[in-house]
């Protein structure tokens, strides 16, 4: 291209100026002409929550101001319709180039791909690129050209493959396009990102976090030079920052991950020269983080209905608890378990739970309470200030059995035993739940078994200053074996419907619920829309999909640990040693399965959760159940034997 090119660049979930390859690209064919469109209309279900838009409004400025100080302008659009204002920047400008670079959820892959396709036909050149994965999806197979089922396999395969060594300088200066036509563009405020009644609330979020790309280059080298090496070890704090903190800037594009893996990369490097361990593996479970958050978008790209049915083909006949009074009790930390209740709290005053509480609330929703898994999935992306839609998916599906290494359906954990774990001390349930504060250290996970005068010593009277459990352990316990059971049947019925002939389907029994819809992927394998770079956007193909469902693998029962009664701080570690702590990332973990075809059901979930706008396992205690495991295999083979 010559120097008089002018390219608009499309900036998204990448607000950033170093190491960013459609900026990078534009400025090097001539003048530039940058863009961010807000469009709330396409974003329908996934309208970002309060906590995330004040975040998108901070970096939005901060990237502004940058890219002035280059020489360039950041034109702010609000529309209806993102095609339509980028043909009207096209019109005002005479641009003849857009790049941008890439998304992977369902609702951004078909946004794309049609963007790409139109402008093709108005002749108009359009070029995408990799600015947020390390690799990209389609690069990432085994040998038989599928779609990893473990993410360990996938990453081992990520890390034995060449990865660029060199990230993309920003740019010194930028020359801007020439505006000769009219375009309704608008200011920061002008966008709607916060309203009057949020900014109050808002302003305490800029005392904890700073967004824009500045601050995150800031961010990444602290937890690098100061955090990282003890990472193995804080790293399962509950309270405090004990954690990267990197999420928010991640997801937004704020950081580029090829910095953060090479940044990590060569401590670990040093670190095994000085024979420090430690370091070592702090390096090596902080990149499977990485890794965890690379293969969220891996599973949404080669499975893009996983945001509205699960992985595992036999979880649509769970019956599934569609409570909207129990769910509001979770959201609010009103269930009586004080390490889930203080979780939910945190994630309302502040928009952020660390990772082991976001595993601990989100499989108390699913295994105690047996609510939908995607109603508290859409809760976390109204809530997180890093609400990443893609994580949000894997983690949820994680933890609801839906994943093939994912937690089993059958593990239910007990809230007592993670809070003995995780916040030993209890500070941090103090914290969060002020009406505990006095509560002794060895009744604060379970304040149902102290003593009347230990419980009117501390100032606590369960059922009115705190609730009592909203259900007993061992209820909650028989009630997941009996809908584990129900499943099974409902599975069996409808395998021996088919085989008869019936027409009779079972669907999901949770989407009663009405809500919008989510827009669905269309998939196409072949594009008609040219593309003018090995880098460009492929699209998501069903070429193998004829390989059928995948279905859970029946898992052992072991027996749950439980703590001794004379020592209840005491606790047993969690079995195995690639899942306990291993959960590095509660919202970013789990395998993806064969291609399936596309759901053509939308979840639902209650009004109340909609975004604002302003391991213990089951006991096998019995010969009944161990029977009941076996008559369901049995109706699996006979069913496979007449043709299913």
């Amino acid at each position: 291209m010559g120097s008089n090119s002018k390219t608009i660049v499309w900036f998204r979930r990448d607000l950033r100026i170093d190491d960013n390859p459609a900026l990078a690209a534009a400025a090097r064919d001539g003048s530039v002409f940058p863009v961010y469109i807000w469009c709330p209309k396409e974003e329908e279900q996934f309208y970002p929550g309060r906590v995330s838009r004040w975040w998108l409004k901070q970096s939005l400025a901060h990237l502004e101001q940058s890219l002035k100080f280059l020489g360039s302008e950041l034109v702010l659009i609000k529309t209806h319709s993102t095609l339509s204002a980028l043909l009207d920047c096209i019109k005002a400008t005479g641009a003849t180039k857009l790049v941008f670079n890439h998304l992977y959820d369902p609702v951004s892959l078909v946004r794309d791909h049609n963007i790409k396709e139109k402008l093709a036909e108005a002749g108009i050149s359009v070029q995408s690129y990799n600015g947020d994965l390390l690799y990209e999806p389609w690069e990432i197979y085994d040998e038989k050209g599928q779609a990893f089922t473990t993410f360990d396999a996938y990453w081992d395969k990520c890390l034995n493959m060449q990865m660029e060594p060199i990230s993309l300088l920003p740019p010194w200066r930028l020359v801007p396009v020439a505006v000769t036509g009219t375009l309704e563009r608008c200011s920061i405020e002008d966008l709607g990102l916060e309203n009057e009644t949020e900014k109050a609330s808002n302003a305490l979020l800029g005392r904890a976090w700073s967004p824009g790309w500045g601050s995150a280059d800031k961010a990444i080298t602290e937890f690098v030079e100061h955090n990282l090496c003890d990472y193995s070890r804080s790293r399962l704090k509950v309270g405090g920052n004990s954690t990267s903190l990197l999420s928010p800037y991640l997801h937004f594009g704020e950081l580029s991950v090829r910095k953060v893996f090479q940044s990590a990369r060569m401590k670990q490097i040093l670190w095994r020269r000085e024979q420090n361990s430690q370091g070592e593996e702090s390096v090596s479970l902080f990149l499977k983080a990485v890794g965890l958050r690379e293969y969220s978008r891996y599973l949404t790209f080669n499975f893009p209905f996983t945001h509205e049915r699960p992985l595992l083909s036999n979880l649509k006949y769970f019956p599934w608890n569609a409570d909207v009074n129990r769910f509001k009790a979770w959201r609010q930390g009103r269930t009586g378990y004080p390490l889930v209740d203080a979780g939910m709290r945190e994630l309302w005053a502040t928009g952020w739970i660390h990772n082991r509480i976001r595993v601990i609330v989100s499989s108390f929703a699913v295994k105690f309470l047996l609510l939908p898994w995607r109603w508290g999935m859409k809760y976390f992306w109204d809530t997180l200030l890093d609400a990443d839609l893609e994580c949000d998916i894997l983690g949820w599906q994680y933890i609801s059995g839906s994943l093939p290494d994912g937690h089993e359906l059958e593990r239910l954990d007990s809230p007592q035993i993670q809070g003995s774990k995780f916040d030993p001390e209890g500070e941090y349930v103090r914290q969060w739940l002020p009406e505990l504060a006095r509560m002794p250290t060895e009744w604060i996970h379970h304040p149902w078994d102290a003593p009347h005068t230990v419980l009117k010593a501390a100032g606590v009277e369960l059922g009115l200053n705190y609730p009592k459990p909203i259900i007993d352990i061992d209820i909650a316990r028989e009630h997941l074996r009996e809908a584990i059971f129900k499943m099974w049947e409902m599975e069996a019925a409808a395998k021996a419907a088919t085989s008869d002939g019936m027409n009779e389907e079972v669907f999901d029994n949770s989407v009663g619920i009405e809500t919008s819809a989510i827009p669905k992927v269309i998939l196409k394998e072949n594009s008609s829309c040219p593309t003018y770079s090995s880098n460009d956007q492929r699209v998501p193909s069903f070429q193998n999909g004829n390989n059928g469902s995948l279905h859970r693998k029946r898992a052992k029962c072991v027996e749950e640990e439980r703590l001794p009664a004379d020592k209840p701080n005491n606790h047993n570690k969690e079995a195995g040693t690639s899942r306990g702590e291993e959960d590095l990332c509660s919202t970013a973990e789990s395998s993806a399965s064969k291609r399936q075809t596309i759901s053509r059901m939308s979840f639902s979930v209650p009004p109340s959760c909609s975004s604002s706008d302003g391991r213990p396992m089951l006991e096998c205690e019995s010969s009944d159940m161990k029977r009941s495991w076996q008559e369901k295999i049995d109706l699996e083979q006979t069913s496979s034997k007449n043709g299913n």
